[in-house]
């Protein structure tokens, strides 16, 4: 709900400076949950630049926020700040392999409804 409150009032919070990025990650690598949450918060405007990439796809606007945004959990959940690739970086890298993998699987799935000797051919 807190992501579809900023873009209905276009007001993202700024995101992280390098230095801030590097004090959150420290502090969500050691079990700070809180820190978790404001690197998501402050990453949120990321997913939706990231997500008009793939606006007229096909999809609802509202379902690729929603895979943009686990794509960035993704990305947080396993960035290793011992490289000199900054989160947003990385992040953005995770969240349009999210999108993509997405919409692979929901083509696959729907040939596989849709010609169900095309499993056939795809299982020999």
């Amino acid at each position: 709900m807190l992501l579809f409150s900023y873009i209905a009032n276009n007001s993202f919070p700024k995101p992280l400076s390098e230095e801030e990025e590097v004090k959150y990650v420290k502090l969500l690598m050691e079990g700070d949950e809180k820190a978790r949450e404001v690197l998501i918060e402050r990453n949120l405007r990321l997913v939706v630049h990231i997500i008009k990439k793939f606006e007229g796809s096909g999809e609802e606007f509202d379902d690729l926020v929603s895979i943009g945004t686990i794509g960035l959990i993704k990305a947080i959940k396993t960035f290793n700040s011992g490289k000199s690739t900054r989160l947003a970086t990385y992040a953005s890298r995770c969240i349009e392999n999210e999108i993509s993998l997405t919409k692979a699987s929901v083509i696959y799935w729907k040939c596989r409804t849709l010609h169900p000797s095309l499993e056939v051919w795809l299982l020999q």
